[in-house]
């Protein structure tokens, strides 16, 4: 078994950070943090207002805070936020003490998923080239997770399989 506490998700908005996590929480049967909605329930508001109110600076620092927070937590399964592995700190508390996945998709499937939620305030304004300039940048660092999950083609059971098969063989 590892030695490192969490399994911690990672990868662009729509990627399935959050129902991947919960159905491995539940598997594993430990607690499961969503970081954007544990953000969401502290300010009261959709993350998608917090930008438009309050900026994405201001969005950034309370991620920052949240995420380390969240981080500390034992035996715990935690998705990210699209943006937040970017963080160094974050980064660099995930990459020391915990078990990360990427969970990567292809462009295509992502930007469906994504182009036209207003859920998603960094790629709902955006264009399709932008969008694909973003996953390609975050792609760079998200790279950098210990495990790297191809989901194209996959079922959710599937891939919780794969991440399961992967936890235990360490």
């Amino acid at each position: 078994m590892i030695s490192k506490e969490n399994l911690v998700f990672l990868g662009m908005m729509g990627s399935g950070k959050s129902s991947i996590g919960s159905l491995i929480s539940k598997k594993l049967n430990v607690n499961f943090i969503d970081v954007d909605n544990e953000i969401e329930k502290k300010i009261g508001m959709k993350i998608s207002k917090i930008f438009e109110n309050k900026g994405e600076k201001y969005f950034r620092e309370i991620e920052e805070t949240m995420t380390l927070k969240s981080l500390k937590e034992k035996k715990t399964v935690i998705a990210l936020g699209g943006g937040a592995f970017l963080n160094s700190k974050i980064k660099k508390e995930v990459l020391d003490n915990h078990i990360s996945f990427w969970l990567n998709w292809d462009n295509k499937t992502l930007i469906k998923r994504i182009k036209s939620s207003i859920k998603r305030p960094i790629a709902y304004k955006s264009s399709r080239i932008e969008i694909e300039e973003l996953i390609k940048k975050r792609s760079i660092i998200y790279s950098k997770a210990m495990y790297k999950i191809n989901c194209e083609n996959l079922t959710k059971s599937e891939i919780v399989r794969k991440i399961i098969k992967i936890y235990h063989a360490n």
